[in-house]
Protein backbone atom coordinates (compact mmCIF):
# COMPACT_ATOMS: atom_id res chain seq x y z
CA UNK A 1 0.00 0.00 0.00
CA UNK A 2 1.62 2.81 -1.14
CA UNK A 3 0.13 6.01 -0.34
CA UNK A 4 0.72 9.91 -0.16
CA UNK A 5 -0.64 12.85 1.72
CA UNK A 6 -0.36 15.92 -0.14
CA UNK A 7 -2.23 19.34 -0.41
CA UNK A 8 -4.75 19.65 -2.78
CA UNK A 9 -3.65 21.33 -6.37
CA UNK A 10 -6.07 23.29 -8.56
CA UNK A 11 -5.57 20.49 -11.30
CA UNK A 12 -7.40 17.96 -8.71
CA UNK A 13 -10.50 19.86 -8.24
CA UNK A 14 -12.49 17.19 -11.00
CA UNK A 15 -11.61 14.57 -8.74
CA UNK A 16 -12.49 16.41 -5.71
CA UNK A 17 -15.92 17.14 -7.22
CA UNK A 18 -16.16 13.73 -7.52
CA UNK A 19 -15.41 12.70 -4.54
CA UNK A 20 -17.70 15.25 -2.68
CA UNK A 21 -20.75 13.76 -5.20
CA UNK A 22 -19.74 9.97 -3.70
CA UNK A 23 -20.13 11.23 -0.32
CA UNK A 24 -23.71 13.09 -0.69
CA UNK A 25 -24.73 9.78 -2.63
CA UNK A 26 -23.47 7.97 0.41
CA UNK A 27 -25.33 10.00 2.53
CA UNK A 28 -28.69 9.64 0.62
CA UNK A 29 -28.64 13.33 -0.74
CA UNK A 30 -27.13 13.62 -3.86
CA UNK A 31 -29.59 16.15 -5.50
CA UNK A 32 -28.19 18.58 -3.07
CA UNK A 33 -24.77 18.89 -4.26
CA UNK A 34 -25.03 22.69 -6.17
CA UNK A 35 -20.81 22.93 -6.26
CA UNK A 36 -19.03 23.28 -9.42
CA UNK A 37 -15.72 23.27 -10.50
CA UNK A 38 -15.64 27.16 -10.87
CA UNK A 39 -16.83 27.54 -7.56
CA UNK A 40 -14.06 25.10 -6.06
CA UNK A 41 -11.66 26.66 -8.03
CA UNK A 42 -12.79 29.94 -7.08
CA UNK A 43 -13.25 29.71 -3.41
CA UNK A 44 -10.21 27.57 -2.78
CA UNK A 45 -7.53 28.65 -4.74
CA UNK A 46 -9.01 32.59 -5.43
CA UNK A 47 -7.27 35.69 -4.26
CA UNK A 48 -8.66 34.51 -0.58
CA UNK A 49 -8.54 30.90 -0.32
CA UNK A 50 -11.79 29.60 2.20
CA UNK A 51 -10.55 25.84 2.53
CA UNK A 52 -7.78 23.84 2.24
CA UNK A 53 -7.88 19.95 1.12
CA UNK A 54 -5.35 17.16 1.89
CA UNK A 55 -5.36 14.24 -1.04
CA UNK A 56 -4.56 11.12 -0.28
CA UNK A 57 -3.13 9.22 -3.12
CA UNK A 58 -2.25 5.72 -3.64
CA UNK A 59 -0.03 4.64 -6.41
CA UNK A 60 -1.03 7.82 -7.93
CA UNK A 61 -5.05 7.73 -7.71
CA UNK A 62 -6.76 9.95 -5.58
CA UNK A 63 -8.81 7.94 -3.26
CA UNK A 64 -9.59 10.73 -0.50
CA UNK A 65 -9.47 13.96 0.49
CA UNK A 66 -9.66 16.16 4.26
CA UNK A 67 -11.67 19.87 3.83
CA UNK A 68 -11.50 21.75 6.73
CA UNK A 69 -11.19 25.48 7.44
CA UNK A 70 -10.57 28.20 9.79
CA UNK A 71 -13.18 28.82 12.20
CA UNK A 72 -13.74 31.39 14.87
CA UNK A 73 -14.84 30.42 18.43
CA UNK A 74 -15.81 33.48 20.75
CA UNK A 75 -15.54 31.49 23.78
CA UNK A 76 -12.10 29.75 22.46
CA UNK A 77 -10.50 31.40 19.15
CA UNK A 78 -9.16 29.97 16.61
CA UNK A 79 -10.37 26.37 15.41
CA UNK A 80 -10.59 24.38 12.64
CA UNK A 81 -13.65 23.17 11.26
CA UNK A 82 -13.46 19.92 9.60
CA UNK A 83 -16.12 20.16 6.73
CA UNK A 84 -15.85 16.20 5.05
CA UNK A 85 -13.00 13.60 5.10
CA UNK A 86 -13.99 11.22 2.31
CA UNK A 87 -12.10 8.14 1.16
CA UNK A 88 -13.52 6.33 -1.85
CA UNK A 89 -15.90 3.27 -1.38
CA UNK A 90 -13.30 0.32 -2.37
CA UNK A 91 -10.58 1.96 -0.30
CA UNK A 92 -12.92 2.36 2.72
CA UNK A 93 -11.41 0.08 6.22
CA UNK A 94 -7.89 0.04 5.34
CA UNK A 95 -6.97 3.13 7.50
CA UNK A 96 -7.03 5.88 4.97
CA UNK A 97 -9.42 8.31 7.27
CA UNK A 98 -7.23 7.68 10.22
CA UNK A 99 -4.18 9.26 8.18
CA UNK A 100 -6.41 12.16 6.91
CA UNK A 101 -7.62 12.82 10.32
CA UNK A 102 -4.90 12.41 12.11
CA UNK A 103 -3.17 15.05 8.94
CA UNK A 104 -5.80 17.63 10.12
CA UNK A 105 -5.21 17.28 13.67
CA UNK A 106 -1.37 17.79 12.77
CA UNK A 107 -2.22 21.18 11.00
CA UNK A 108 -4.91 22.01 13.81
CA UNK A 109 -2.10 22.14 16.28
CA UNK A 110 0.96 23.63 14.49
CA UNK A 111 -2.04 26.00 13.78
CA UNK A 112 -2.75 26.52 17.33
CA UNK A 113 -6.34 25.45 16.82
CA UNK A 114 -8.20 26.11 20.28
CA UNK A 115 -11.10 23.30 19.15
CA UNK A 116 -11.38 20.82 15.71
CA UNK A 117 -15.18 20.69 15.09
CA UNK A 118 -17.38 18.53 12.69
CA UNK A 119 -20.33 16.85 12.40
CA UNK A 120 -21.35 13.64 11.54
CA UNK A 121 -24.80 12.24 10.85
CA UNK A 122 -26.77 10.10 13.88
CA UNK A 123 -27.13 6.99 11.18
CA UNK A 124 -23.15 7.13 10.61
CA UNK A 125 -21.98 4.04 13.11
CA UNK A 126 -18.79 3.73 11.40
CA UNK A 127 -18.11 7.22 11.29
CA UNK A 128 -19.38 7.95 15.04
CA UNK A 129 -17.46 4.84 16.43
CA UNK A 130 -14.28 6.39 14.19
CA UNK A 131 -14.14 9.43 16.02
CA UNK A 132 -15.10 7.85 19.81
CA UNK A 133 -11.54 6.17 19.13
CA UNK A 134 -10.05 9.67 19.16
CA UNK A 135 -11.83 10.11 22.72
CA UNK A 136 -14.04 13.04 20.61
CA UNK A 137 -16.99 14.33 21.88
CA UNK A 138 -20.01 13.88 20.08
CA UNK A 139 -22.60 16.05 21.05
CA UNK A 140 -27.07 15.36 20.82
CA UNK A 141 -27.03 19.18 23.10
CA UNK A 142 -26.93 21.23 20.34
CA UNK A 143 -28.72 21.93 17.19
CA UNK A 144 -27.89 22.57 13.89
CA UNK A 145 -29.19 25.73 12.41
CA UNK A 146 -29.08 26.50 9.06
CA UNK A 147 -30.81 29.07 6.14
CA UNK A 148 -30.01 27.92 2.62
CA UNK A 149 -29.54 30.05 -0.84
CA UNK A 150 -32.99 30.66 -1.58
CA UNK A 151 -34.07 31.50 2.06
CA UNK A 152 -31.06 34.08 2.04
CA UNK A 153 -31.92 35.63 -0.96
CA UNK A 154 -35.87 35.81 -0.17
CA UNK A 155 -34.75 38.39 2.86
CA UNK A 156 -34.97 42.19 1.77
CA UNK A 157 -33.77 45.20 3.77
Amino acid sequence: MKFQLRPAKESDLPEVLSLIKELASYEKAPEEVTITLDDLKKDGFGERPLFEIIILEEENQIIGMALYFISYSTWKGKCIYLEDIIIREPHRGKGYGKLLFEAVISKSKSFGAKRISWQVLSWNEPAINFYKKYNASISGEWFNGRLVEEQINSFEF
